[in-house]
């Protein structure tokens, strides 16, 4: 069982770039507490930013190893170049709609 979470960050107008280009360096320490990048989608146009992340195990699982992450000195040293100026995120946990 894998469970995925979907994000989605607005950004202010100009700043999805930065964040484009400052994303890459996050997925290695990310990949190292097993929550694996399994797509990221950047749309210009609207100033967006969707990706979605997968965990081995369930919800209390996935929440246990981000809560791990979030603590780490590896996530706060990559933080320390974190572009911001997002304006709005949504985040939730989704399932696979096509049945398979």
């Amino acid at each position: 069982m894998t469970t995925v979470q979907l994000r989605r960050y607005w950004f202010e107008p100009g700043h999805l770039a930065a964040f484009r280009d400052w994303f890459p360096d996050l997925l290695p320490v990310r990949e190292r507490f097993g929550l694996r990048v399994l797509f990221a989608l950047a749309d210009p146009w609207q100033e967006t930013f969707t990706w979605a992340v997968e965990h081995d195990g369930d919800v209390d699982a996935f929440l246990e190893a981000e809560a791990t992450y979030e603590s780490s000195a590896e996530r706060t040293a990559v933080f320390e170049t974190f572009p911001g100026h997002i304006r709005h995120r949504e985040i939730g946990f989704v399932e696979n709609a096509l049945g398979a």
